[in-house]
């Protein structure tokens, strides 16, 4: 290795100002991200970081490393990558969007598992902001500034976009705000929605919750159902705490906002998330869907 993985640990530290952010960040524990900061200053002896309550700073010592170390990280890629061409070997990387509402756990908790399948395969983990207006447009950059984004898809609109290859399902439930008297219950029947006004996505765009919306309709009028818009965003969540109503929502959802609470309901809708790709994706990404077919045939 000719760069040490802990400089990575220790710039996201650096770049975050905090631990739990940085383990956010690097799918770790905030633990485990102290133990890699002590384990590099201690093998440097160096104290690189200062910690406060209001997080961590940056040393001299670790501002003169923090800015190094982020030269010795491209160069020592790019020296990598020189060796294993010349080797006949070279490593392939994909780039993965995160975000907010779809973040890259699923592959990450995926690729844990399976990393040592795939040696000539690397991920490299790239964030964007999404919201209502922008979402689209994201999934256009598919193939361009990314190669995977990990997300739920049930809609007309994304799948005209993207390919899909589903790794699995997460189940519908409702968010209630947490002043809310529902919010003390451990699972939710549809009756106990009756008199309610519950937000969900506007009819036309997902065939899932179309079925969903009917069966509520035809079966629960009581329900009082209003349009969230078509994709959700950050405001569609603060907008449900704010009026003090309910959100259709998805497990995976479920701690977006601190001040709803998400429970199962008493119903077999749920909806397929997975790996969103480009309809024209580069030769390294078809290389990879058809190494994780062989070990993970999609569900």
């Amino acid at each position: 290795m000719l760069y040490h993985p802990l400089l990575d640990t220790f710039v996201c530290a650096a770049d975050c100002g905090s631990l739990s952010r940085a383990a956010e960040k690097l799918f770790l524990s905030p633990t485990a991200v102290k133990k890699q900061l002590d384990s590099l200053e201690k093998l440097l002896d160096l104290q690189l970081l200062e910690r406060t309550h209001q997080g961590v700073k940056l040393t001299p010592a670790g501002e003169a490393l923090y800015r190094d170390a982020l030269y010795l990280a491209e160069y020592s890629r790019s020296a990598l990558e020189k060796a294993r061409k010349l080797a006949g070997n070279p490593q392939l990387e994909l780039r993965v969007g995160t975000s907010m509402l779809n973040p890259c756990k699923a592959l990450m908790d995926v690729w844990g598992r399976l990393e040592s399948r795939f040696p000539r395969f690397r991920l490299r983990v790239l964030p964007f902001e999404d919201d209502q207006e922008t979402i689209l447009s994201v999934l256009d950059q598919l193939g361009r500034q990314f190669d995977f984004i990990v997300g739920v898809c049930d809609s007309a609109q994304w799948r005209e976009r993207c390919g899909f290859y589903p790794l699995g399902h997460y189940k519908k439930c409702i968010s209630v705000p947490l002043g809310h008297p529902l919010a003390r219950r451990d699972k939710l029947r549809l009756e106990d929605l009756h008199g309610e006004t519950l937000m969900m996505v506007r009819r036309g765009d997902s065939p899932l919750n179309d079925r969903l919306r009917e069966d509520l309709e035809t079966h629960h009028p009581q329900i009082r159902l209003v349009d969230a818009g078509q994709f959700y965003d950050i405001r569609v969540f603060n907008q449900c705490v704010q009026q003090n109503c309910l959100l259709l929502n998805l497990e995976c959802w479920k701690d977006i906002h601190p001040s709803l609470v998400t429970l199962p309901v008493d119903w077999e809708y749920a909806m397929p998330y997975g790996l969103l790709y480009s309809k024209n994706p580069r030769p390294v990404v078809r290389q990879f869907l058809q190494a994780l077919s062989r070990v993970l045939p999609p569900l």
